[in-house]
Protein backbone atom coordinates (compact mmCIF):
# COMPACT_ATOMS: atom_id res chain seq x y z
CA UNK A 1 0.00 0.00 0.00
CA UNK A 2 2.84 2.36 1.11
CA UNK A 3 4.28 1.61 -2.50
CA UNK A 4 1.58 2.88 -4.42
CA UNK A 5 1.25 6.09 -2.47
CA UNK A 6 4.49 6.79 -2.43
CA UNK A 7 4.47 6.52 -6.25
CA UNK A 8 0.91 8.31 -6.86
CA UNK A 9 1.63 11.04 -4.51
CA UNK A 10 3.45 13.86 -6.69
CA UNK A 11 1.85 13.14 -9.56
CA UNK A 12 -1.63 13.68 -7.62
CA UNK A 13 -0.45 16.74 -5.78
CA UNK A 14 0.84 18.39 -9.32
CA UNK A 15 -2.49 17.69 -11.10
CA UNK A 16 -4.55 18.69 -7.63
CA UNK A 17 -3.11 21.89 -6.39
CA UNK A 18 -3.49 23.85 -9.85
CA UNK A 19 -6.77 22.00 -10.17
CA UNK A 20 -7.99 23.57 -6.58
CA UNK A 21 -6.20 27.02 -7.56
CA UNK A 22 -8.68 27.37 -10.33
CA UNK A 23 -11.92 26.53 -8.17
CA UNK A 24 -11.02 29.29 -5.92
CA UNK A 25 -10.11 31.77 -8.35
CA UNK A 26 -6.53 32.15 -8.08
CA UNK A 27 -4.43 32.77 -10.78
CA UNK A 28 -2.29 29.56 -10.42
CA UNK A 29 0.36 30.48 -13.23
CA UNK A 30 1.24 33.85 -11.92
CA UNK A 31 1.74 32.92 -8.48
CA UNK A 32 3.88 30.15 -9.68
CA UNK A 33 5.84 33.00 -11.68
CA UNK A 34 6.05 35.27 -8.66
CA UNK A 35 6.97 32.52 -6.33
CA UNK A 36 9.73 31.60 -8.87
CA UNK A 37 10.97 35.57 -8.44
CA UNK A 38 10.98 35.75 -5.16
CA UNK A 39 13.20 32.63 -4.82
CA UNK A 40 15.48 33.84 -7.30
CA UNK A 41 15.76 36.98 -5.13
CA UNK A 42 16.44 34.93 -1.94
CA UNK A 43 19.36 33.11 -3.99
CA UNK A 44 21.04 36.01 -5.02
CA UNK A 45 20.71 37.36 -1.51
CA UNK A 46 22.88 34.30 0.33
CA UNK A 47 24.66 33.21 -2.63
CA UNK A 48 27.72 35.07 -1.52
CA UNK A 49 27.43 33.57 2.02
CA UNK A 50 26.98 30.22 0.77
CA UNK A 51 30.32 30.80 -1.99
CA UNK A 52 32.28 31.58 1.58
CA UNK A 53 31.08 28.66 3.53
CA UNK A 54 32.11 26.17 0.57
CA UNK A 55 35.45 27.87 0.53
CA UNK A 56 35.86 27.90 3.48
CA UNK A 57 34.97 24.00 4.18
CA UNK A 58 37.23 23.29 1.06
CA UNK A 59 40.11 24.95 2.52
CA UNK A 60 40.05 23.28 5.79
CA UNK A 61 39.60 20.03 4.30
CA UNK A 62 42.38 20.53 1.97
CA UNK A 63 44.83 22.28 4.15
CA UNK A 64 44.78 19.30 6.57
CA UNK A 65 43.58 21.42 9.48
CA UNK A 66 40.71 19.58 10.23
CA UNK A 67 43.46 16.42 10.80
CA UNK A 68 45.59 18.77 12.78
CA UNK A 69 42.69 20.01 14.57
CA UNK A 70 41.30 16.45 15.38
CA UNK A 71 44.94 15.85 16.92
CA UNK A 72 44.30 18.98 19.10
CA UNK A 73 41.25 17.67 20.53
CA UNK A 74 42.09 14.01 21.09
CA UNK A 75 42.58 14.07 24.82
CA UNK A 76 38.89 15.40 25.24
CA UNK A 77 37.67 12.98 22.73
CA UNK A 78 39.41 10.22 24.30
CA UNK A 79 38.15 10.76 27.94
CA UNK A 80 34.74 11.21 26.29
CA UNK A 81 34.53 8.17 24.56
CA UNK A 82 34.63 9.70 20.81
CA UNK A 83 37.03 7.42 18.22
CA UNK A 84 39.08 10.43 16.60
CA UNK A 85 37.61 9.42 13.25
CA UNK A 86 34.40 11.13 13.91
CA UNK A 87 35.88 14.38 14.80
CA UNK A 88 36.05 15.86 10.93
CA UNK A 89 32.23 14.60 10.75
CA UNK A 90 31.59 16.89 14.02
CA UNK A 91 33.55 19.71 12.90
CA UNK A 92 31.99 19.81 9.44
CA UNK A 93 28.55 19.09 10.22
CA UNK A 94 27.78 22.79 11.79
CA UNK A 95 29.28 24.21 8.59
CA UNK A 96 27.80 21.59 5.98
CA UNK A 97 25.40 18.72 5.46
CA UNK A 98 27.09 17.62 2.49
CA UNK A 99 30.70 17.89 3.50
CA UNK A 100 29.94 16.27 6.67
CA UNK A 101 27.71 13.22 4.31
CA UNK A 102 30.85 12.38 2.90
CA UNK A 103 32.73 12.23 5.88
CA UNK A 104 30.37 9.85 7.23
CA UNK A 105 30.02 7.46 4.05
CA UNK A 106 33.77 7.62 3.63
CA UNK A 107 33.36 6.69 7.86
CA UNK A 108 30.91 3.78 7.08
CA UNK A 109 33.06 2.68 4.52
CA UNK A 110 35.98 2.46 6.05
CA UNK A 111 34.68 0.99 9.45
CA UNK A 112 31.30 -0.79 8.27
CA UNK A 113 27.33 0.11 8.77
CA UNK A 114 27.82 -1.97 11.94
CA UNK A 115 30.13 -1.27 13.67
CA UNK A 116 30.27 1.22 16.57
CA UNK A 117 31.96 3.95 14.91
CA UNK A 118 29.61 3.56 11.69
CA UNK A 119 26.43 4.04 13.77
CA UNK A 120 27.69 6.43 16.18
CA UNK A 121 28.59 8.59 12.64
CA UNK A 122 24.88 7.84 11.84
CA UNK A 123 23.75 9.03 14.75
CA UNK A 124 25.90 12.07 14.94
CA UNK A 125 24.92 13.22 11.31
CA UNK A 126 21.24 12.54 11.90
CA UNK A 127 21.11 14.55 15.63
CA UNK A 128 23.10 17.03 14.67
CA UNK A 129 22.67 20.24 12.73
CA UNK A 130 23.99 22.91 9.78
CA UNK A 131 23.96 25.32 12.28
CA UNK A 132 26.42 27.95 10.00
CA UNK A 133 24.46 26.95 6.71
CA UNK A 134 20.77 27.45 8.64
CA UNK A 135 22.36 30.63 9.69
CA UNK A 136 23.91 32.30 6.71
CA UNK A 137 20.73 31.02 4.49
CA UNK A 138 17.72 31.52 6.56
CA UNK A 139 19.15 34.98 8.21
CA UNK A 140 20.86 36.52 4.88
CA UNK A 141 17.22 35.17 3.45
CA UNK A 142 15.68 37.97 5.72
CA UNK A 143 18.55 40.04 6.18
CA UNK A 144 19.16 39.52 9.79
CA UNK A 145 22.58 40.78 10.79
CA UNK A 146 22.84 40.35 14.31
CA UNK A 147 22.94 36.49 15.05
CA UNK A 148 25.05 35.88 18.15
CA UNK A 149 23.02 34.31 20.47
CA UNK A 150 21.77 32.24 17.46
CA UNK A 151 24.73 31.07 16.93
CA UNK A 152 25.81 30.10 20.60
CA UNK A 153 22.05 28.21 21.03
CA UNK A 154 23.47 26.34 17.46
CA UNK A 155 26.27 25.05 18.56
CA UNK A 156 25.36 24.43 22.59
CA UNK A 157 23.02 22.45 20.67
CA UNK A 158 25.35 20.63 18.63
CA UNK A 159 27.97 19.79 21.30
CA UNK A 160 25.34 18.17 23.24
CA UNK A 161 24.10 16.56 20.50
CA UNK A 162 27.57 15.08 19.88
CA UNK A 163 28.14 14.27 23.67
CA UNK A 164 24.95 12.31 23.68
CA UNK A 165 25.14 10.30 20.51
CA UNK A 166 28.78 9.25 21.75
CA UNK A 167 27.25 8.54 25.31
CA UNK A 168 24.06 6.36 24.05
CA UNK A 169 26.28 4.86 21.09
CA UNK A 170 28.37 3.82 23.77
CA UNK A 171 25.26 2.84 25.61
CA UNK A 172 23.37 0.84 23.44
CA UNK A 173 26.33 -0.84 20.75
Amino acid sequence: MMKIISEWIIPILVLVIPFYGIIKNVKVYEGFVDGAKEGISVVIKIFPALVAMLVAIGVLRASGALDLLGKFLMPFTNKIGMPQELVPLALIRPLSGSGALGIATEIIKTHGADSLIGKMASAMYGSTETTFYVLAVYYGAVGIKKMRHSVISGIFADIIAILSCVFYSRLFF
